[in-house]
């Protein structure tokens, strides 16, 4: 390769940084930087008052729940002593319906039995079957 073409390519890569170098601000850039910078500021403390508004209300809402929770958990205190003070009581274990049948099939089992006893316990010739 050639001397000249390489020192051309080398002198152009020099030369580019500065011909993409940022030019001097005008007046109306630096007081749009300005402007934006204010509105910069007023947006961060709309931010931060917004963010402290939103944490007050995040507070009183925890409040609010925590309250009724509370108040859930005395209603379950409240439920669960009395559901053991009625433990002590007896409970039904059969209702009325279950009891008539019961006391109807041991009525019928108890005249089975004696109807097998007064029968003698032996077999009689019956009469009918002659």
């Amino acid at each position: 390769m050639r001397q000249g073409p390489m020192f051309l390519l080398l002198s152009l890569l020099l030369l580019s940084p500065l011909a993409s170098a940022q030019q001097p601000l005008s007046l109306e850039a630096g007081a749009r930087i300005t402007e934006l910078q204010q509105r910069l500021e007023e947006s961060e403390k709309q931010r931060s008052a917004l963010t402290q508004q939103l944490q007050s209300q995040d507070s009183e809402r925890e409040s609010a729940q925590l309250a009724r929770l509370r108040q859930e958990n005395q209603r379950m205190k409240l439920a669960i002593k009395e559901l053991q003070a009625g433990a002590g009581t007896p409970q039904r274990l059969l209702t009325d319906q279950q009891q008539w049948f019961l006391i109807g099939s041991g009525v019928a089992l108890l005249s089975l039995v004696c109807g097998i006893l007064a029968s003698g316990g032996h077999r009689r010739r019956r009469q009918w079957l002659n």
